[in-house]
């Protein structure tokens, strides 16, 4: 069984150099922690695998596709694969639990490629 204790990843994930923190990964799902402070810019590219959000922590909105809604602690986003979307106007620091199914980049031969080659020269 894998556990993990929120306060530890929120510390793990606050002193990386990343606004994301993937700690599940199997071929199936990966599962994330993403944080982004008021104020921040989401510079987020469509993921090219269904997505689903849900907000620990925060006030913002997300803009997915032409539709912007205000989303707070306790709202749970579906975004689907290779749609455009993004938080803005992020009013309250946000804590987001990510949830990719399959895991992230499985369906991205350009990310998978990089990866191999990267592998390939450690």
């Amino acid at each position: 069984m894998d556990a993990f204790e929120l306060s530890t990843l929120v510390a793990a994930c606050s002193t990386s150099n990343d606004h994301y923190l993937e700690f599940i990964r199997q071929a199936s799902l990966s599962v994330g922690l993403y944080m982004l402070s008021a104020g921040a810019v989401d510079s987020q590219k469509p993921h090219t695998e269904d997505e689903i959000y849900y907000i620990i922590k925060g006030r913002s909105s997300i803009l997915v596709g032409e539709e912007s809604r205000n989303v707070e602690t306790g709202s749970v986003i579906f975004v689907a694969a290779n749609v455009v979307h993004r938080f803005h106007t992020i009013t309250e620091d946000l804590t987001i639990l990510v949830f990719f199914a399959p895991a992230e980049y499985t369906n991205d031969a350009a990310h998978q490629s990089n990866l191999s080659i990267k592998n390939m020269r450690l």
